[in-house]
């Protein structure tokens, strides 16, 4: 009878230093133990990813994609070959394989690829053997051989996609927080974690700020039902489940999440939408939101998306006469139901008013609202909307 296969990833913050590595490798040891077959996911140890950014921006103000993420994925190899050492010094066989070798193909899309296929052969391969397999998150090939990498926090979609294709008992996305919490902890001292949550509330935190897990994984896992875990490093057990269903709980909403560091992208008059598509089009930026009266259309960006957004920016305002707004970020309120709920909806706004925190623009979705504001107001908007809508009714009840 084949052992079960459980994949377990790693965040920086839990492989930051070589004590940690070494903690972690015992994880992973323990698991193996209990008879279980373990590929393990990394990120790159502590702030290696921002310490390689601010290096590239110190070479070019805009560095190009491609070269970026030759760059960037060096940090989740350093941290993938030091691990596999920690485990094989523990007197357990590993080894250490790339997003390639793992099989993970992206579309061509340098700096935010999404995976397209997954093929494990290797992974299994060495499985086999009775190894641990070690994996280097946060990175793939695309279908022109390029070395891609899937945006920030992209290592969880890796495990995900990986145990998806593997067949996994369950997936582990392990950091330095113990799960999803209803808000930020360090912002709001009132969050709680949760016990479970849905794959679409979670897919609408995550896409909005709450940097637990990456929105990709929580697509794929919702995708192909693998049981996915939030869970803290030096815990075993407990954690987020998140899975098609949730917790079920009546609750007006289930998480408050912030969002900094976006951009309003403006273009207005004739054509106004097919301008601003046209333009994200050719920059290959995602798009957060698209606003519309058809005589004006607003476009919003996540800078963190957008790695070479000097020149991005200075092509949308000279170029293409397009207006830039920076400066900006969002706070949305996830709940099932709460997009279509005017109740609700207008509750949102009146929070914000009794905050003196002017939105700028609402947007909604059958599971979210979101307020966009100015970015100095974004801790304030999550802490004034966490306590009337999420710690009022907890405690009211």
């Amino acid at each position: 009878m084949q052992q079960p296969i459980v994949v377990q990833k790693y965040g920086g913050s839990s492989v930051a230093d070589v004590a940690k590595l070494k903690q972690v490798a015992r994880r992973v040891v323990s698991t193996r133990e209990q008879g279980k077959q373990v590929v393990v996911v990394v990120s790159a140890m502590g702030k290696t990813t921002d310490q390689l950014l601010s290096r590239a921006h110190e070479v070019s103000p805009s560095p190009s994609r491609r070269e970026l993420d030759m760059l960037l994925t060096c940090g989740e190899r350093m941290s993938m070959a030091l691990l596999s050492m920690a485990v094989q010094e523990l007197g357990c066989e590993a080894v250490s394989l790339t997003g390639s070798q793992c099989g993970i193909i992206t579309n061509d899309r340098h700096s935010g690829a999404r995976i397209i296929e997954v093929r494990p052969i290797r992974v299994q391969d060495e499985l086999d053997r009775g190894r641990v397999v070690v994996v280097a998150g946060f990175q793939g090939v695309s279908y022109k051989r390029e070395v891609t990498t899937l945006g920030r926090g992209g290592s969880d979609t890796t495990a995900v996609a990986l145990a998806a294709a593997l067949g996994a008992e369950y997936c582990e996305i392990c950091s330095d927080v113990d799960g999803v919490y209803s808000a930020d902890p360090r912002v709001v001292s009132g969050a709680q974690m949760l016990e479970a949550i849905s794959c679409d509330q979670m897919l609408e935190l995550a896409a909005h700020g709450a940097k637990v897990l990456h929105p990709g994984c929580v697509e794929i896992a919702r995708r192909t039902g693998i049981a996915l875990y939030a869970r803290a490093t030096a815990l075993t057990g407990g954690g987020t489940r998140v899975d098609l269903v949730g917790a079920g709980a009546d609750v007006d909403a289930v998480g408050v999440t912030g969002q900094k560091r976006l951009v309003r992208v403006r273009a207005e008059g004739e054509r106004c939408v097919e301008r601003v598509l046209a333009a994200a089009v050719e920059a290959r930026v995602p798009a957060l939101h698209l606003d519309t009266d058809m005589a004006s259309a607003d476009l919003w960006l996540a800078l963190a998306d957008v790695p070479d957004w000097a020149a991005i920016k200075q092509r949308f305002q000279s170029t293409l006469d397009l207006d830039v707004l920076e400066g900006v970020g969002a706070v949305s309120v996830v709940g099932d139901g709460i997009g279509g709920d005017p109740v609700r909806l207008e509750r949102a706004r009146a929070v914000a008013r009794t905050a003196g925190v002017e939105v700028v623009a609402m947007t909604t979705s059958p599971l979210r609202v979101s307020l966009f504001c100015r970015e100095e107001a974004v801790d304030e908007l999550v802490q004034a909307l966490h306590h009337e809508i999420i710690e009022k009714p907890r405690s009211a009840s």
